[in-house]
């Protein structure tokens, strides 16, 4: 299985810090870095990233990034990195047969979590979305957050940051299939922006979008300076297959 790590957004929350937020460090392992070593750990083969703002200067740092996780890492330029997620997505996608794990390059994330959900796939869905049931989460920015709302079968009914309903966070972390890529060209289609969310929401609307609950499981998006003293404070414990 591949892994598809998007890596292509400007990243303004974190510029006081870092002017490159995948290759901001945490306890001195970069963002990306990290993200490629826990999608390894899952038992990805190969990762594709996708690269936007400043894509030379990232994808320089590539070659000696795989040497170091000890794993193929390929990049993958989206066209215009400005517009929505999706189509950093859907521009990685491209380049992939079959199922994989989607990231987010800010996202860092307990073994079990990437580990489960890399297991997590059926012919019952198109996607497979880690969900954080712990609404009220320390961890998690609920002005920044992504909501679900699912229905008794643990099936996404809506998705977005501003939906009225939700009993869960989204992770950041998906089982894909190639029908997320199509969910979001057939909402570019229908005159959507192209974001990751209205693709989610097609396949929901379809009832193809499956949720894989974490738990108690420890994650963290790191998107602001706040986010980042948290990570680097509680990494190295919570990610010990990593750091040692």
């Amino acid at each position: 299985m591949d892994a598809l790590i998007i890596a292509a957004g400007f990243g303004s929350r974190l510029r006081d810090i870092s002017d490159s937020k995948p290759m901001t460090p945490i306890a001195g392992i970069p963002l990306l870095e990290l993200g490629v070593r826990q999608a390894k750990a899952a038992g990805v083969k190969r990762v594709v990233v996708v690269t936007g703002h400043e894509a030379d200067r990232l994808e320089a740092a590539l070659p000696a990034l795989a040497e170091r996780a000890g794993i193929p890492v390929e990049a993958q330029r989206v066209a215009d990195w400005s517009k929505p997620n999706g189509w950093s997505v859907m521009a990685g996608a491209s380049v992939i047969d079959g199922d994989y794990l989607l990231m987010m390059s800010d996202h860092i994330f307990s073994a079990p979590i990437l580990r489960d959900l890399a297991k997590a796939g059926g012919a019952d869905r198109g996607v497979t979305l880690a969900i954080d049931r712990r609404c009220d989460n320390p961890l998690v920015d609920p002005d920044d957050a992504t909501w679900v709302k699912m229905d008794e079968a643990g099936f996404i009914r809506a998705i977005g940051k501003t939906i009225p309903e939700y009993d869960a966070v989204d992770c950041g972390a998906f089982l894909a299939t190639p029908e997320l890529a199509l969910a979001i060209q057939a909402a570019i289609d229908a005159g959507q922006a192209g974001s990751l969310s209205e693709g989610m929401q097609r396949l929901a609307d379809a009832g193809r979008a499956a949720t894989l609950d974490i738990g108690s499981a420890w994650w963290l998006d790191v998107d602001d300076p706040h986010m980042h003293a948290l990570a680097e404070a509680q990494a190295p414990a919570q990610l010990p297959e990593i750091y040692g």
